[in-house]
């Protein structure tokens, strides 16, 4: 069984400048959000809880979810205020209680939370699929989002790590739950 760790995908983080592939990130997550569910897998969001005045402070309205995502009762929410989902949460909890045979991560931003959650994932050891297609971000002063999202999908498929962990696309994710 699956379960996907979706990251930070909330107005209030994703406002602003343009996030690169925004919209392909979003239809890229519903797909694999779905597939997920139709095979007996857990959705798991991962919402940013700012401080009080943030545009995602808890209750104000970059707090919620971005409208476009397809979310259901049955899904999980964990709330975290540190880049690592891992660090001060249940998270780690909530896996271990499912125990999945894979552990997908997508979401926002590349180089922030979704890094941080693909790190603590393998060093917690599950078996990570890192959606090489499936996390964006805004460019960044050294580097534009391509180069940086390219940069850490060869991060993570070159980590040395005691679990397995893939860097695959979506397409792929979804023509292996066909078969």
């Amino acid at each position: 069984m699956d379960v996907i760790v979706v990251v930070d995908m909330q107005v209030g983080l994703l406002s602003g400048g343009p996030k690169y592939d925004l919209p392909g990130v979003v239809d890229r997550i519903n797909a694999l959000a779905t597939m997920v569910r139709e095979h007996a897998g857990k959705v798991i969001w991962v919402q940013h809880c700012g401080h009080a005045g943030d545009d995602f402070a808890p209750h104000s309205a970059g707090w919620a979810f971005l409208p476009e995502l397809t979310r259901e009762r049955a899904d999980l929410v964990v709330h975290k205020t540190l880049n690592d989902p891992f660090a001060g949460t249940d998270l780690q909890e909530i896996l271990t209680g499912i125990g999945p045979d894979r552990l997908l991560v997508a979401g926002w931003a590349t180089d922030f939370c979704v890094d941080a959650t693909v790190r603590s994932a393998v060093a917690n050891l599950h078996p990570v699929v890192a959606v090489s297609d499936g996390h964006t971000l805004s460019d960044r002063p050294h580097l534009d989002a391509p180069t940086v999202i390219r940069h850490h999908n060869w991060v993570w498929a070159n980590l040395i790590t005691q679990r397995s962990i893939r860097v695959v696309p979506t397409a792929q994710l979804l023509a292996e739950a066909a078969h």
